[in-house]
């Protein structure tokens, strides 16, 4: 299977409910309508930020369907087919390559988390890659599983033929430096995890980046990936530096409520939250406003 190019910046977007908690579809093509007027280069649907361990698997399915209609075909779309058993994975995986998808993110297996030893996660990526008829990216969640994906587990399976990558949200550049660098001569690509790491993994080795703060902040964070990729490292640190408070703001400080409220802000459908997740308090969106103005995102 040929290679597919990660370079450039891809949000994972969030899944657009309505009131009574069922996915709003329209919403969802109107956001991805907007978004197709920014420079970027795919999107990911049915990641972290779309909720989707609150989502049936006949909605993510149906989600990659949705999104497919109005992405131009040389948008990439990259599906969240990860569960918890190697196949369940493969089943979901295979249903989202039908509806669309071009590529799995996979993430990683954590529920028995003392038992997903290095051995346990390369069996499961390597089965999953060899059934799945779609191209393997590897995610790596620790935040949110409990469990970072060991650089070493992601060399050896660079050498699959069916993995071209993985999503490192983890935050530490020297690992991602470690893998770019050993994997380089399989051509495995990195993608940042989080736009406040992006210039550093950029820096050694990343080719792009899964930005939950792309989805307000497009144009910005593909000025930063080309400016870096044309060797103009001060103007991307210029603009690296300002979108760090924002890009907090929006994860790891506020979540997918405050990301969806941030859209809710600029113009965009957040909607509301799956339970148990709850709305961004009414105190927290003021200071999520004056963020956002700060950072000249409002």
């Amino acid at each position: 299977m040929p290679n597919r190019s990660l370079a450039g910046i891809f949000p994972p977007i969030p899944t657009p409910f309505k009131a009574d908690w069922q996915v709003d579809y329209d919403h969802l093509q109107s956001n991805l309508n907007r978004w197709n007027q920014e420079p970027l280069a795919g999107y990911v649907v049915c990641g972290s930020n779309g909720e989707y361990t609150y989502l049936t698997l006949d909605e993510r399915v149906e989600l990659i369907r949705a999104a497919r209609q109005v992405i131009p075909g040389d948008g990439m779309l990259i599906a969240g087919s990860g569960m918890e058993s190697t196949h369940e994975t493969i089943d979901l995986t295979r249903r989202m390559a039908q509806a669309g998808a071009d590529v799995a993110l996979v993430v990683t297996p954590c529920y028995y988390r003392g038992r997903m030893t290095a051995a346990a996660l390369e069996q499961h990526y390597r089965q999953v890659a060899d059934a799945s008829p779609i191209p393997v990216v590897l995610y790596s969640v620790p935040a949110n599983t409990g469990l970072d994906l060991p650089a070493q587990v992601a060399i050896s399976l660079a050498k699959h033929p069916n993995i071209i990558g993985m999503k490192d949200s983890g935050g530490d550049v020297t690992k991602i430096g470690y893998m770019a660098h050993e994997t380089r001569a399989e051509d495995f690509q990195i993608l940042a995890g989080s736009a406040g790491f992006l210039l550093g993994a950029l820096a050694v080795g990343a080719v792009g980046g899964v930005c939950a703060l792309a989805n307000i902040a497009a144009a910005r964070l593909t000025c930063l990936w080309k400016c870096f990729c044309q060797g103009n490292t001060m103007k991307a640190r210029e603009i690296q530096l300002p979108l760090i408070e924002a890009n907090t703001a929006v994860t790891s400080r506020f979540g997918v409520p405050g990301l969806k409220a941030a859209m809710d802000l600029l113009g965009y459908y957040g909607g509301p939250v799956r339970s148990p997740l709850m709305p961004l308090p009414e105190e927290d969106k003021v200071t999520l406003r004056n963020i956002l103005t700060k950072a000249e995102l409002s």
